[in-house]
């Protein structure tokens, strides 16, 4: 595998390499005691503007529209009503921007709408966050201050670089914390450094499996199965790899997540690819997101909580028919995978009972996870149907028709 193939499948990686010595730049400078608070913020939001019109040239102005206008509204709408106009202004544009781009016949090489479509999609979680914490009262605006006092903070928390890209969602109040703290922290080398370790040893994981695959020759039948749980793992490896490489950046720049509160750890690594229950996959996988989905949509919904939240989350990620279809997919997996789990426990009493069911139900999320991977990834709805029309849908379908059976036999009961 060369840079080049690796770069067109992430295409903010390059940007994110550079973004490196701006970040390393700017904690020096605050560990030195040259900045001030107003001037870290005025220059968190400078590296925005090298950063963005770097990978972004002038599809940047769509990310500035919705940052403009959240900010506007935060700052003229009483906090009861607040988030609800954040909202709706930022998912009314965010579905603009995807409906327009799509519509366009773009260069496929050119990776700039792609980048801009990824932060406005950052910006929507970070401003929507922001927004709850002041209706909750956990975050209150500064009163009593100029207008430039009060949009300062706002401006760099949704817009600061070493996040613009990607990295795990952070509250308002953590990011003020992290920001008024710079330099009476420790060193931030030898966590940053690991994390790059770490997304070193899963690029090379990636680059040996893509290379396997290579050497692999065509499939039929039953027979494609393992092919396509091998391409489900070069996805997740690419997204392992970003995950990791994002946080290393927020660490050098001294914004690096608390214990736990990050996207992807170690612990989190190893459950997402040895759990046998597809729940627990999902509450891991993206987990800010995930916890992002829920304070939003799951815990605000009276009715249908889960299919909700995944309705939202395809609509979040673009609305194409394949994330329609595969998060979709992926709420009645979960649900089914509610009901199967105590329905087959029940029955694992002996011990090699209980390796079978675990073993089993561990390969039915891997093949699960794989086909919704595939599903959300397809561009095209000629390429979903082929999908529809694989054996790859065997399994699926057995949970949806084996939840429909459960579902029934509870309420006979």
């Amino acid at each position: 595998m060369c840079w080049a193939e690796l770069l067109v499948l992430l295409p903010t990686a390059p940007y994110l390499l550079v973004a490196f010595s701006g970040a390393a730049l700017f904690h020096h400078l605050c560990a030195s005691g040259c900045l001030s608070l107003t001037a870290r913020y005025i220059l968190l939001l400078a590296g925005r503007c090298l950063l963005a019109g770097t990978a972004m040239g002038s599809y940047a102005v769509l990310l500035l529209i919705p940052a403009a206008g959240s900010v506007l509204i935060l700052l003229s709408i009483s906090s009861a009503r607040a988030h609800t106009w954040v909202f709706a202004f930022l998912m009314s544009w965010q579905t603009l921007c995807h409906l327009g781009l799509s519509s366009q016949e773009l260069d496929p090489q050119d990776a700039r709408p792609a980048i801009a479509l990824s932060a406005i999609m950052l910006l929507t979680q970070k401003a929507t966050s922001l927004a709850l914490d002041i209706h909750e009262r956990l975050t209150q605006p500064q009163l009593g201050q100029g207008l430039f006092q009060r949009s300062l903070p706002l401006c760099s928390y949704l817009l600061f670089f070493p996040a613009l890209l990607g990295g795990p969602l952070c509250s308002f109040g953590s990011f003020q914390a992290q920001a008024e703290s710079l330099g009476a922290l420790p060193s931030p080398l030898r966590p940053a450094s690991q994390r790059c370790l770490c997304a070193l040893a899963l690029w090379a994981l990636r680059a040996g499996l893509e290379g396997w695959l290579a050497s692999r020759q065509g499939c039929a039948g039953l027979g494609c199965l393992p092919h396509a749980w091998a391409q489900a793992l070069l996805l997740r490896l690419a997204y392992y790899w970003h995950w990791v490489l994002d946080e290393a950046l927020l660490e050098v720049a001294g914004f690096g997540p608390r214990v736990g509160r990050g996207d992807l750890s170690t612990q989190d690594l190893w459950t997402l690819e040895t759990t046998h229950h597809l729940a627990v996959f999902t509450r891991t996988w993206n987990k800010t997101t995930s916890r992002w989905l829920r304070r939003l949509i799951f815990q605000r919904c009276p009715t249908q909580p889960l299919l909700a939240t995944f309705a939202f989350s395809a609509w979040w990620h673009g609305l194409r028919p394949g994330q329609v279809f595969g998060f979709l997919c992926w709420a009645v997996m979960v649900e089914a995978d509610y009901r199967i789990h105590p329905f087959l426990s029940s029955w694992a009493t002996s011990q090699a009972a209980k390796l079978l069911y675990r073993g089993t139900t561990w390969i039915f999320t891997q093949l699960i996870i794989a086909y919704i991977l595939v599903a959300v990834e397809a561009e095209s709805f000629s390429t979903l149907c082929l999908l529809w029309t694989s054996y790859s849908s065997i399994l699926p379908l057995s949970y949806g028709l084996v939840l429909l059976l459960l579902a029934k036999k509870l309420k006979e009961n």
